[in-house]
């Protein structure tokens, strides 16, 4: 296995929308996040999203820094109420940066600190059906598959199954 390029995982910073925007702005990108990722990507989504997440007391968002330059962005969401300890990860990459392992690292350091930082027991991350090179991310970084949801998903009008994948509080190294 190849090591991934070097990265920083760091909060999103006044200063990051340019870069934010240059790699965000991505069809390849957004096909294989959510709709509230916004599409095309302007300097106003990106204001915006760093204001949100400077506002934040304990951070769960973190821009993926290369270089000197965010890149791309991974967060965690504390869930509530009966499933108050999971928490889903989600991760996205600048294009020119795919295939080089640093995906996975990022992965394996967002568990790291949502075990870390959060009283979760279980992580979980959901994929879309035709995003193969994200479950490899997911299994690289010691999540398993759990389920599939069938057609539980409705990107751009079409219906794709989501493939669930856990890691748990356990399977972290000791």
């Amino acid at each position: 296995m190849s090591a991934a390029t070097p990265f920083i995982l760091r909060r999103w910073q006044k200063g990051d929308e340019m870069a934010l925007v240059k790699y965000a702005n991505n069809y390849n990108v957004w096909r294989n996040v959510r709709d509230s990722f916004p599409y095309p990507y302007t300097p106003k989504d990106a204001e915006g999203w760093i204001e949100l997440c400077q506002g934040e007391d304990k951070p769960t968002v973190f821009a993926i820094e290369i270089a000197g330059e965010a890149v791309g962005g991974a967060g965690i969401v504390p869930q509530k109420d009966v499933f108050r300890k999971n928490a889903e990860i989600g991760y996205w990459l600048g294009e020119p940066f795919w295939g080089k392992s640093i995906a996975s690292a990022v992965a394996r350091q967002m568990a790291e600190y949502a075990f870390r930082e959060f009283d979760v027991y279980r992580l979980y991350a959901g994929v879309f059906e035709y995003n193969v090179p994200s479950m490899k991310v997911l299994e690289k970084a010691g999540f398993t598959l759990e389920a599939v949801a069938k057609k539980a998903i409705c990107k751009e009008n079409q219906l794709y199954d989501e493939y669930i994948y856990v890691r748990f509080r356990d399977s972290l190294p000791l």
